[in-house]
């Protein structure tokens, strides 16, 4: 039942008494304010290693030829590695239980045009399994397929933006677009969270390039992922693996690092992986070491506030006041004070998260936030610790007789 005479008394207490409940306040409100900048400033690093591997698969492995820098085998230095088909299906078979998905990659820059509408794009040559790798969105229409690649169809995926430079406001759909002199069928749009590069390419199967521009069985790219119930160390095992055996396959010398280049997600994943877990770890300390500070700090606030209060508690029990009825004022008023506080405390953590955050991007620091629960479960342990606090000597100082109370200086 609600008690309205009591909720009086705690209200003139707190006013009577505005500088201590002032710093009961400012101790609570500052340690969940730090808090939660510390926790926020946390997500928005992770958010940014997040967003940079956010338009990819993050189990994927990518394979580059280059030219060799050292002799080997009889061989000079300075030879070109070209990739082929046969060694797209040389991985694709000798790997088939360690891969997920696997495409290879042809590059070419195309001036593209729809009627009066004219502009250059890059396009990727690619097998089916590219959709996976670059974790691409099929807004309308379909992917390449495996037909496409068979019957080396003129079928094209282009990306959003492409539509919407050449197309104006017709669907591209089921239309012709003109690449380099070649008419080539839209039988899909894309969208890409990458950004605005990764929605202006231009998907075809790369048995299509391959014939059209050279007739060779050249490629530039090897992309892959490997099987995702590898942990990490296994798939850097795998990623070391499989570029001996390229280099074996190319006659490559095992401490030439330029002719044949893997770079496996695995291995940054893992770095950021470990920074982000040592730097949660460090937070944490950091924001728990905040806790502890606010919790002393309200500890003996109310250690003082019960002292200060001994005259006022032996008047209390000498007007008939009840052990239990002293308690409960000091503990409400207690928990008021924490709980207003903390509220504050978490509003003005979050405001300078928001007004700080198109600064913090500089520093790659890209929507700070955090969870309110995370700082509700802050805010209680505060209130609980304040509480408890105010618990052991209230309720010793609630026991003495009146008479003793009275005469405590």
């Amino acid at each position: 039942m609600f008690d309205l005479d009591l909720w009086r008394e705690i209200f003139q207490s707190i006013n009577k008494n505005r500088t201590r409940s002032l710093l009961s306040g400012f101790t609570v409100a500052f340690a969940i304010l730090l808090f939660a900048v510390l926790f926020g400033l946390a997500n928005g690093l992770q958010n940014t290693f997040s967003e940079a591997f956010n338009d990819d698969a993050n189990n994927s492995i990518m394979i580059y030829s280059g030219m060799t820098t050292k002799a080997n085998k009889g061989l000079q230095a300075g030879r070109r590695i070209q990739f082929k088909n046969e060694d797209y299906e040389y991985v694709k078979d000798e790997f088939k239980d360690k891969v997920q998905f696997i495409t290879s990659r042809v590059y070419r820059n195309v001036t593209a045009t729809f009627r009066n509408e004219k502009n250059s794009y890059s396009v990727r040559a690619v097998h089916p399994d590219h959709q996976y790798l670059e974790m691409t969105i099929i807004d309308q229409g379909r992917y390449i397929n495996e037909m496409d690649v068979k019957e080396h169809t003129k079928v094209v995926v282009i990306g959003r933006l492409v539509e919407e430079d050449l197309f104006l406001k017709t669907t591209a759909l089921g239309k012709y677009i003109n690449l380099d002199g070649i008419p080539y069928k839209v039988v899909g749009i894309f969208s890409d969270d990458g950004g605005d590069n990764e929605e202006r390419l231009i998907y075809m199967p790369i048995s299509t390039a391959q014939r059209l521009y050279g007739n060779t069985d050249y490629v530039d790219q090897i992309n892959l992922t490997y099987n995702p119930e590898m942990d990490y160390d296994q798939a850097i095992a795998f990623g070391r693996t499989l570029t001996n055996k390229m280099k074996n396959r190319f006659d490559v010398a095992e401490t030439d690092q330029r002719a044949i280049r893997i770079q496996n997600m695995a291995e940054g994943t893992k770095a950021v992986g470990q920074m982000t877990t040592a730097l949660g770890f460090i937070i944490f300390v950091i924001g728990f070491g905040t806790l502890i500070a606010g919790v002393v700090g309200i500890s003996n606030i109310m250690i003082f506030i019960v002292k200060e209060r001994t005259k006022e508690i032996g008047i209390r029990k000498a007007l008939g006041a009840t052990p239990r009825s002293i308690v409960s004022i000091i503990l409400i008023e207690s928990i008021l004070i924490t709980a207003i506080a903390g509220y504050v405390g978490l509003l003005l953590g979050v405001g300078i998260l928001e007004l700080a955050a198109p600064t913090l991007e500089t520093y790659f620091i890209k929507d700070p936030s955090v969870q309110p629960s995370l700082i509700i479960a802050a805010t209680i342990t505060l209130i609980l610790a304040g509480a408890i606090a105010g618990y052991l000597p209230a309720k010793k100082a609630s026991q003495i007789k009146p008479i003793v109370a009275l005469r405590d200086d």
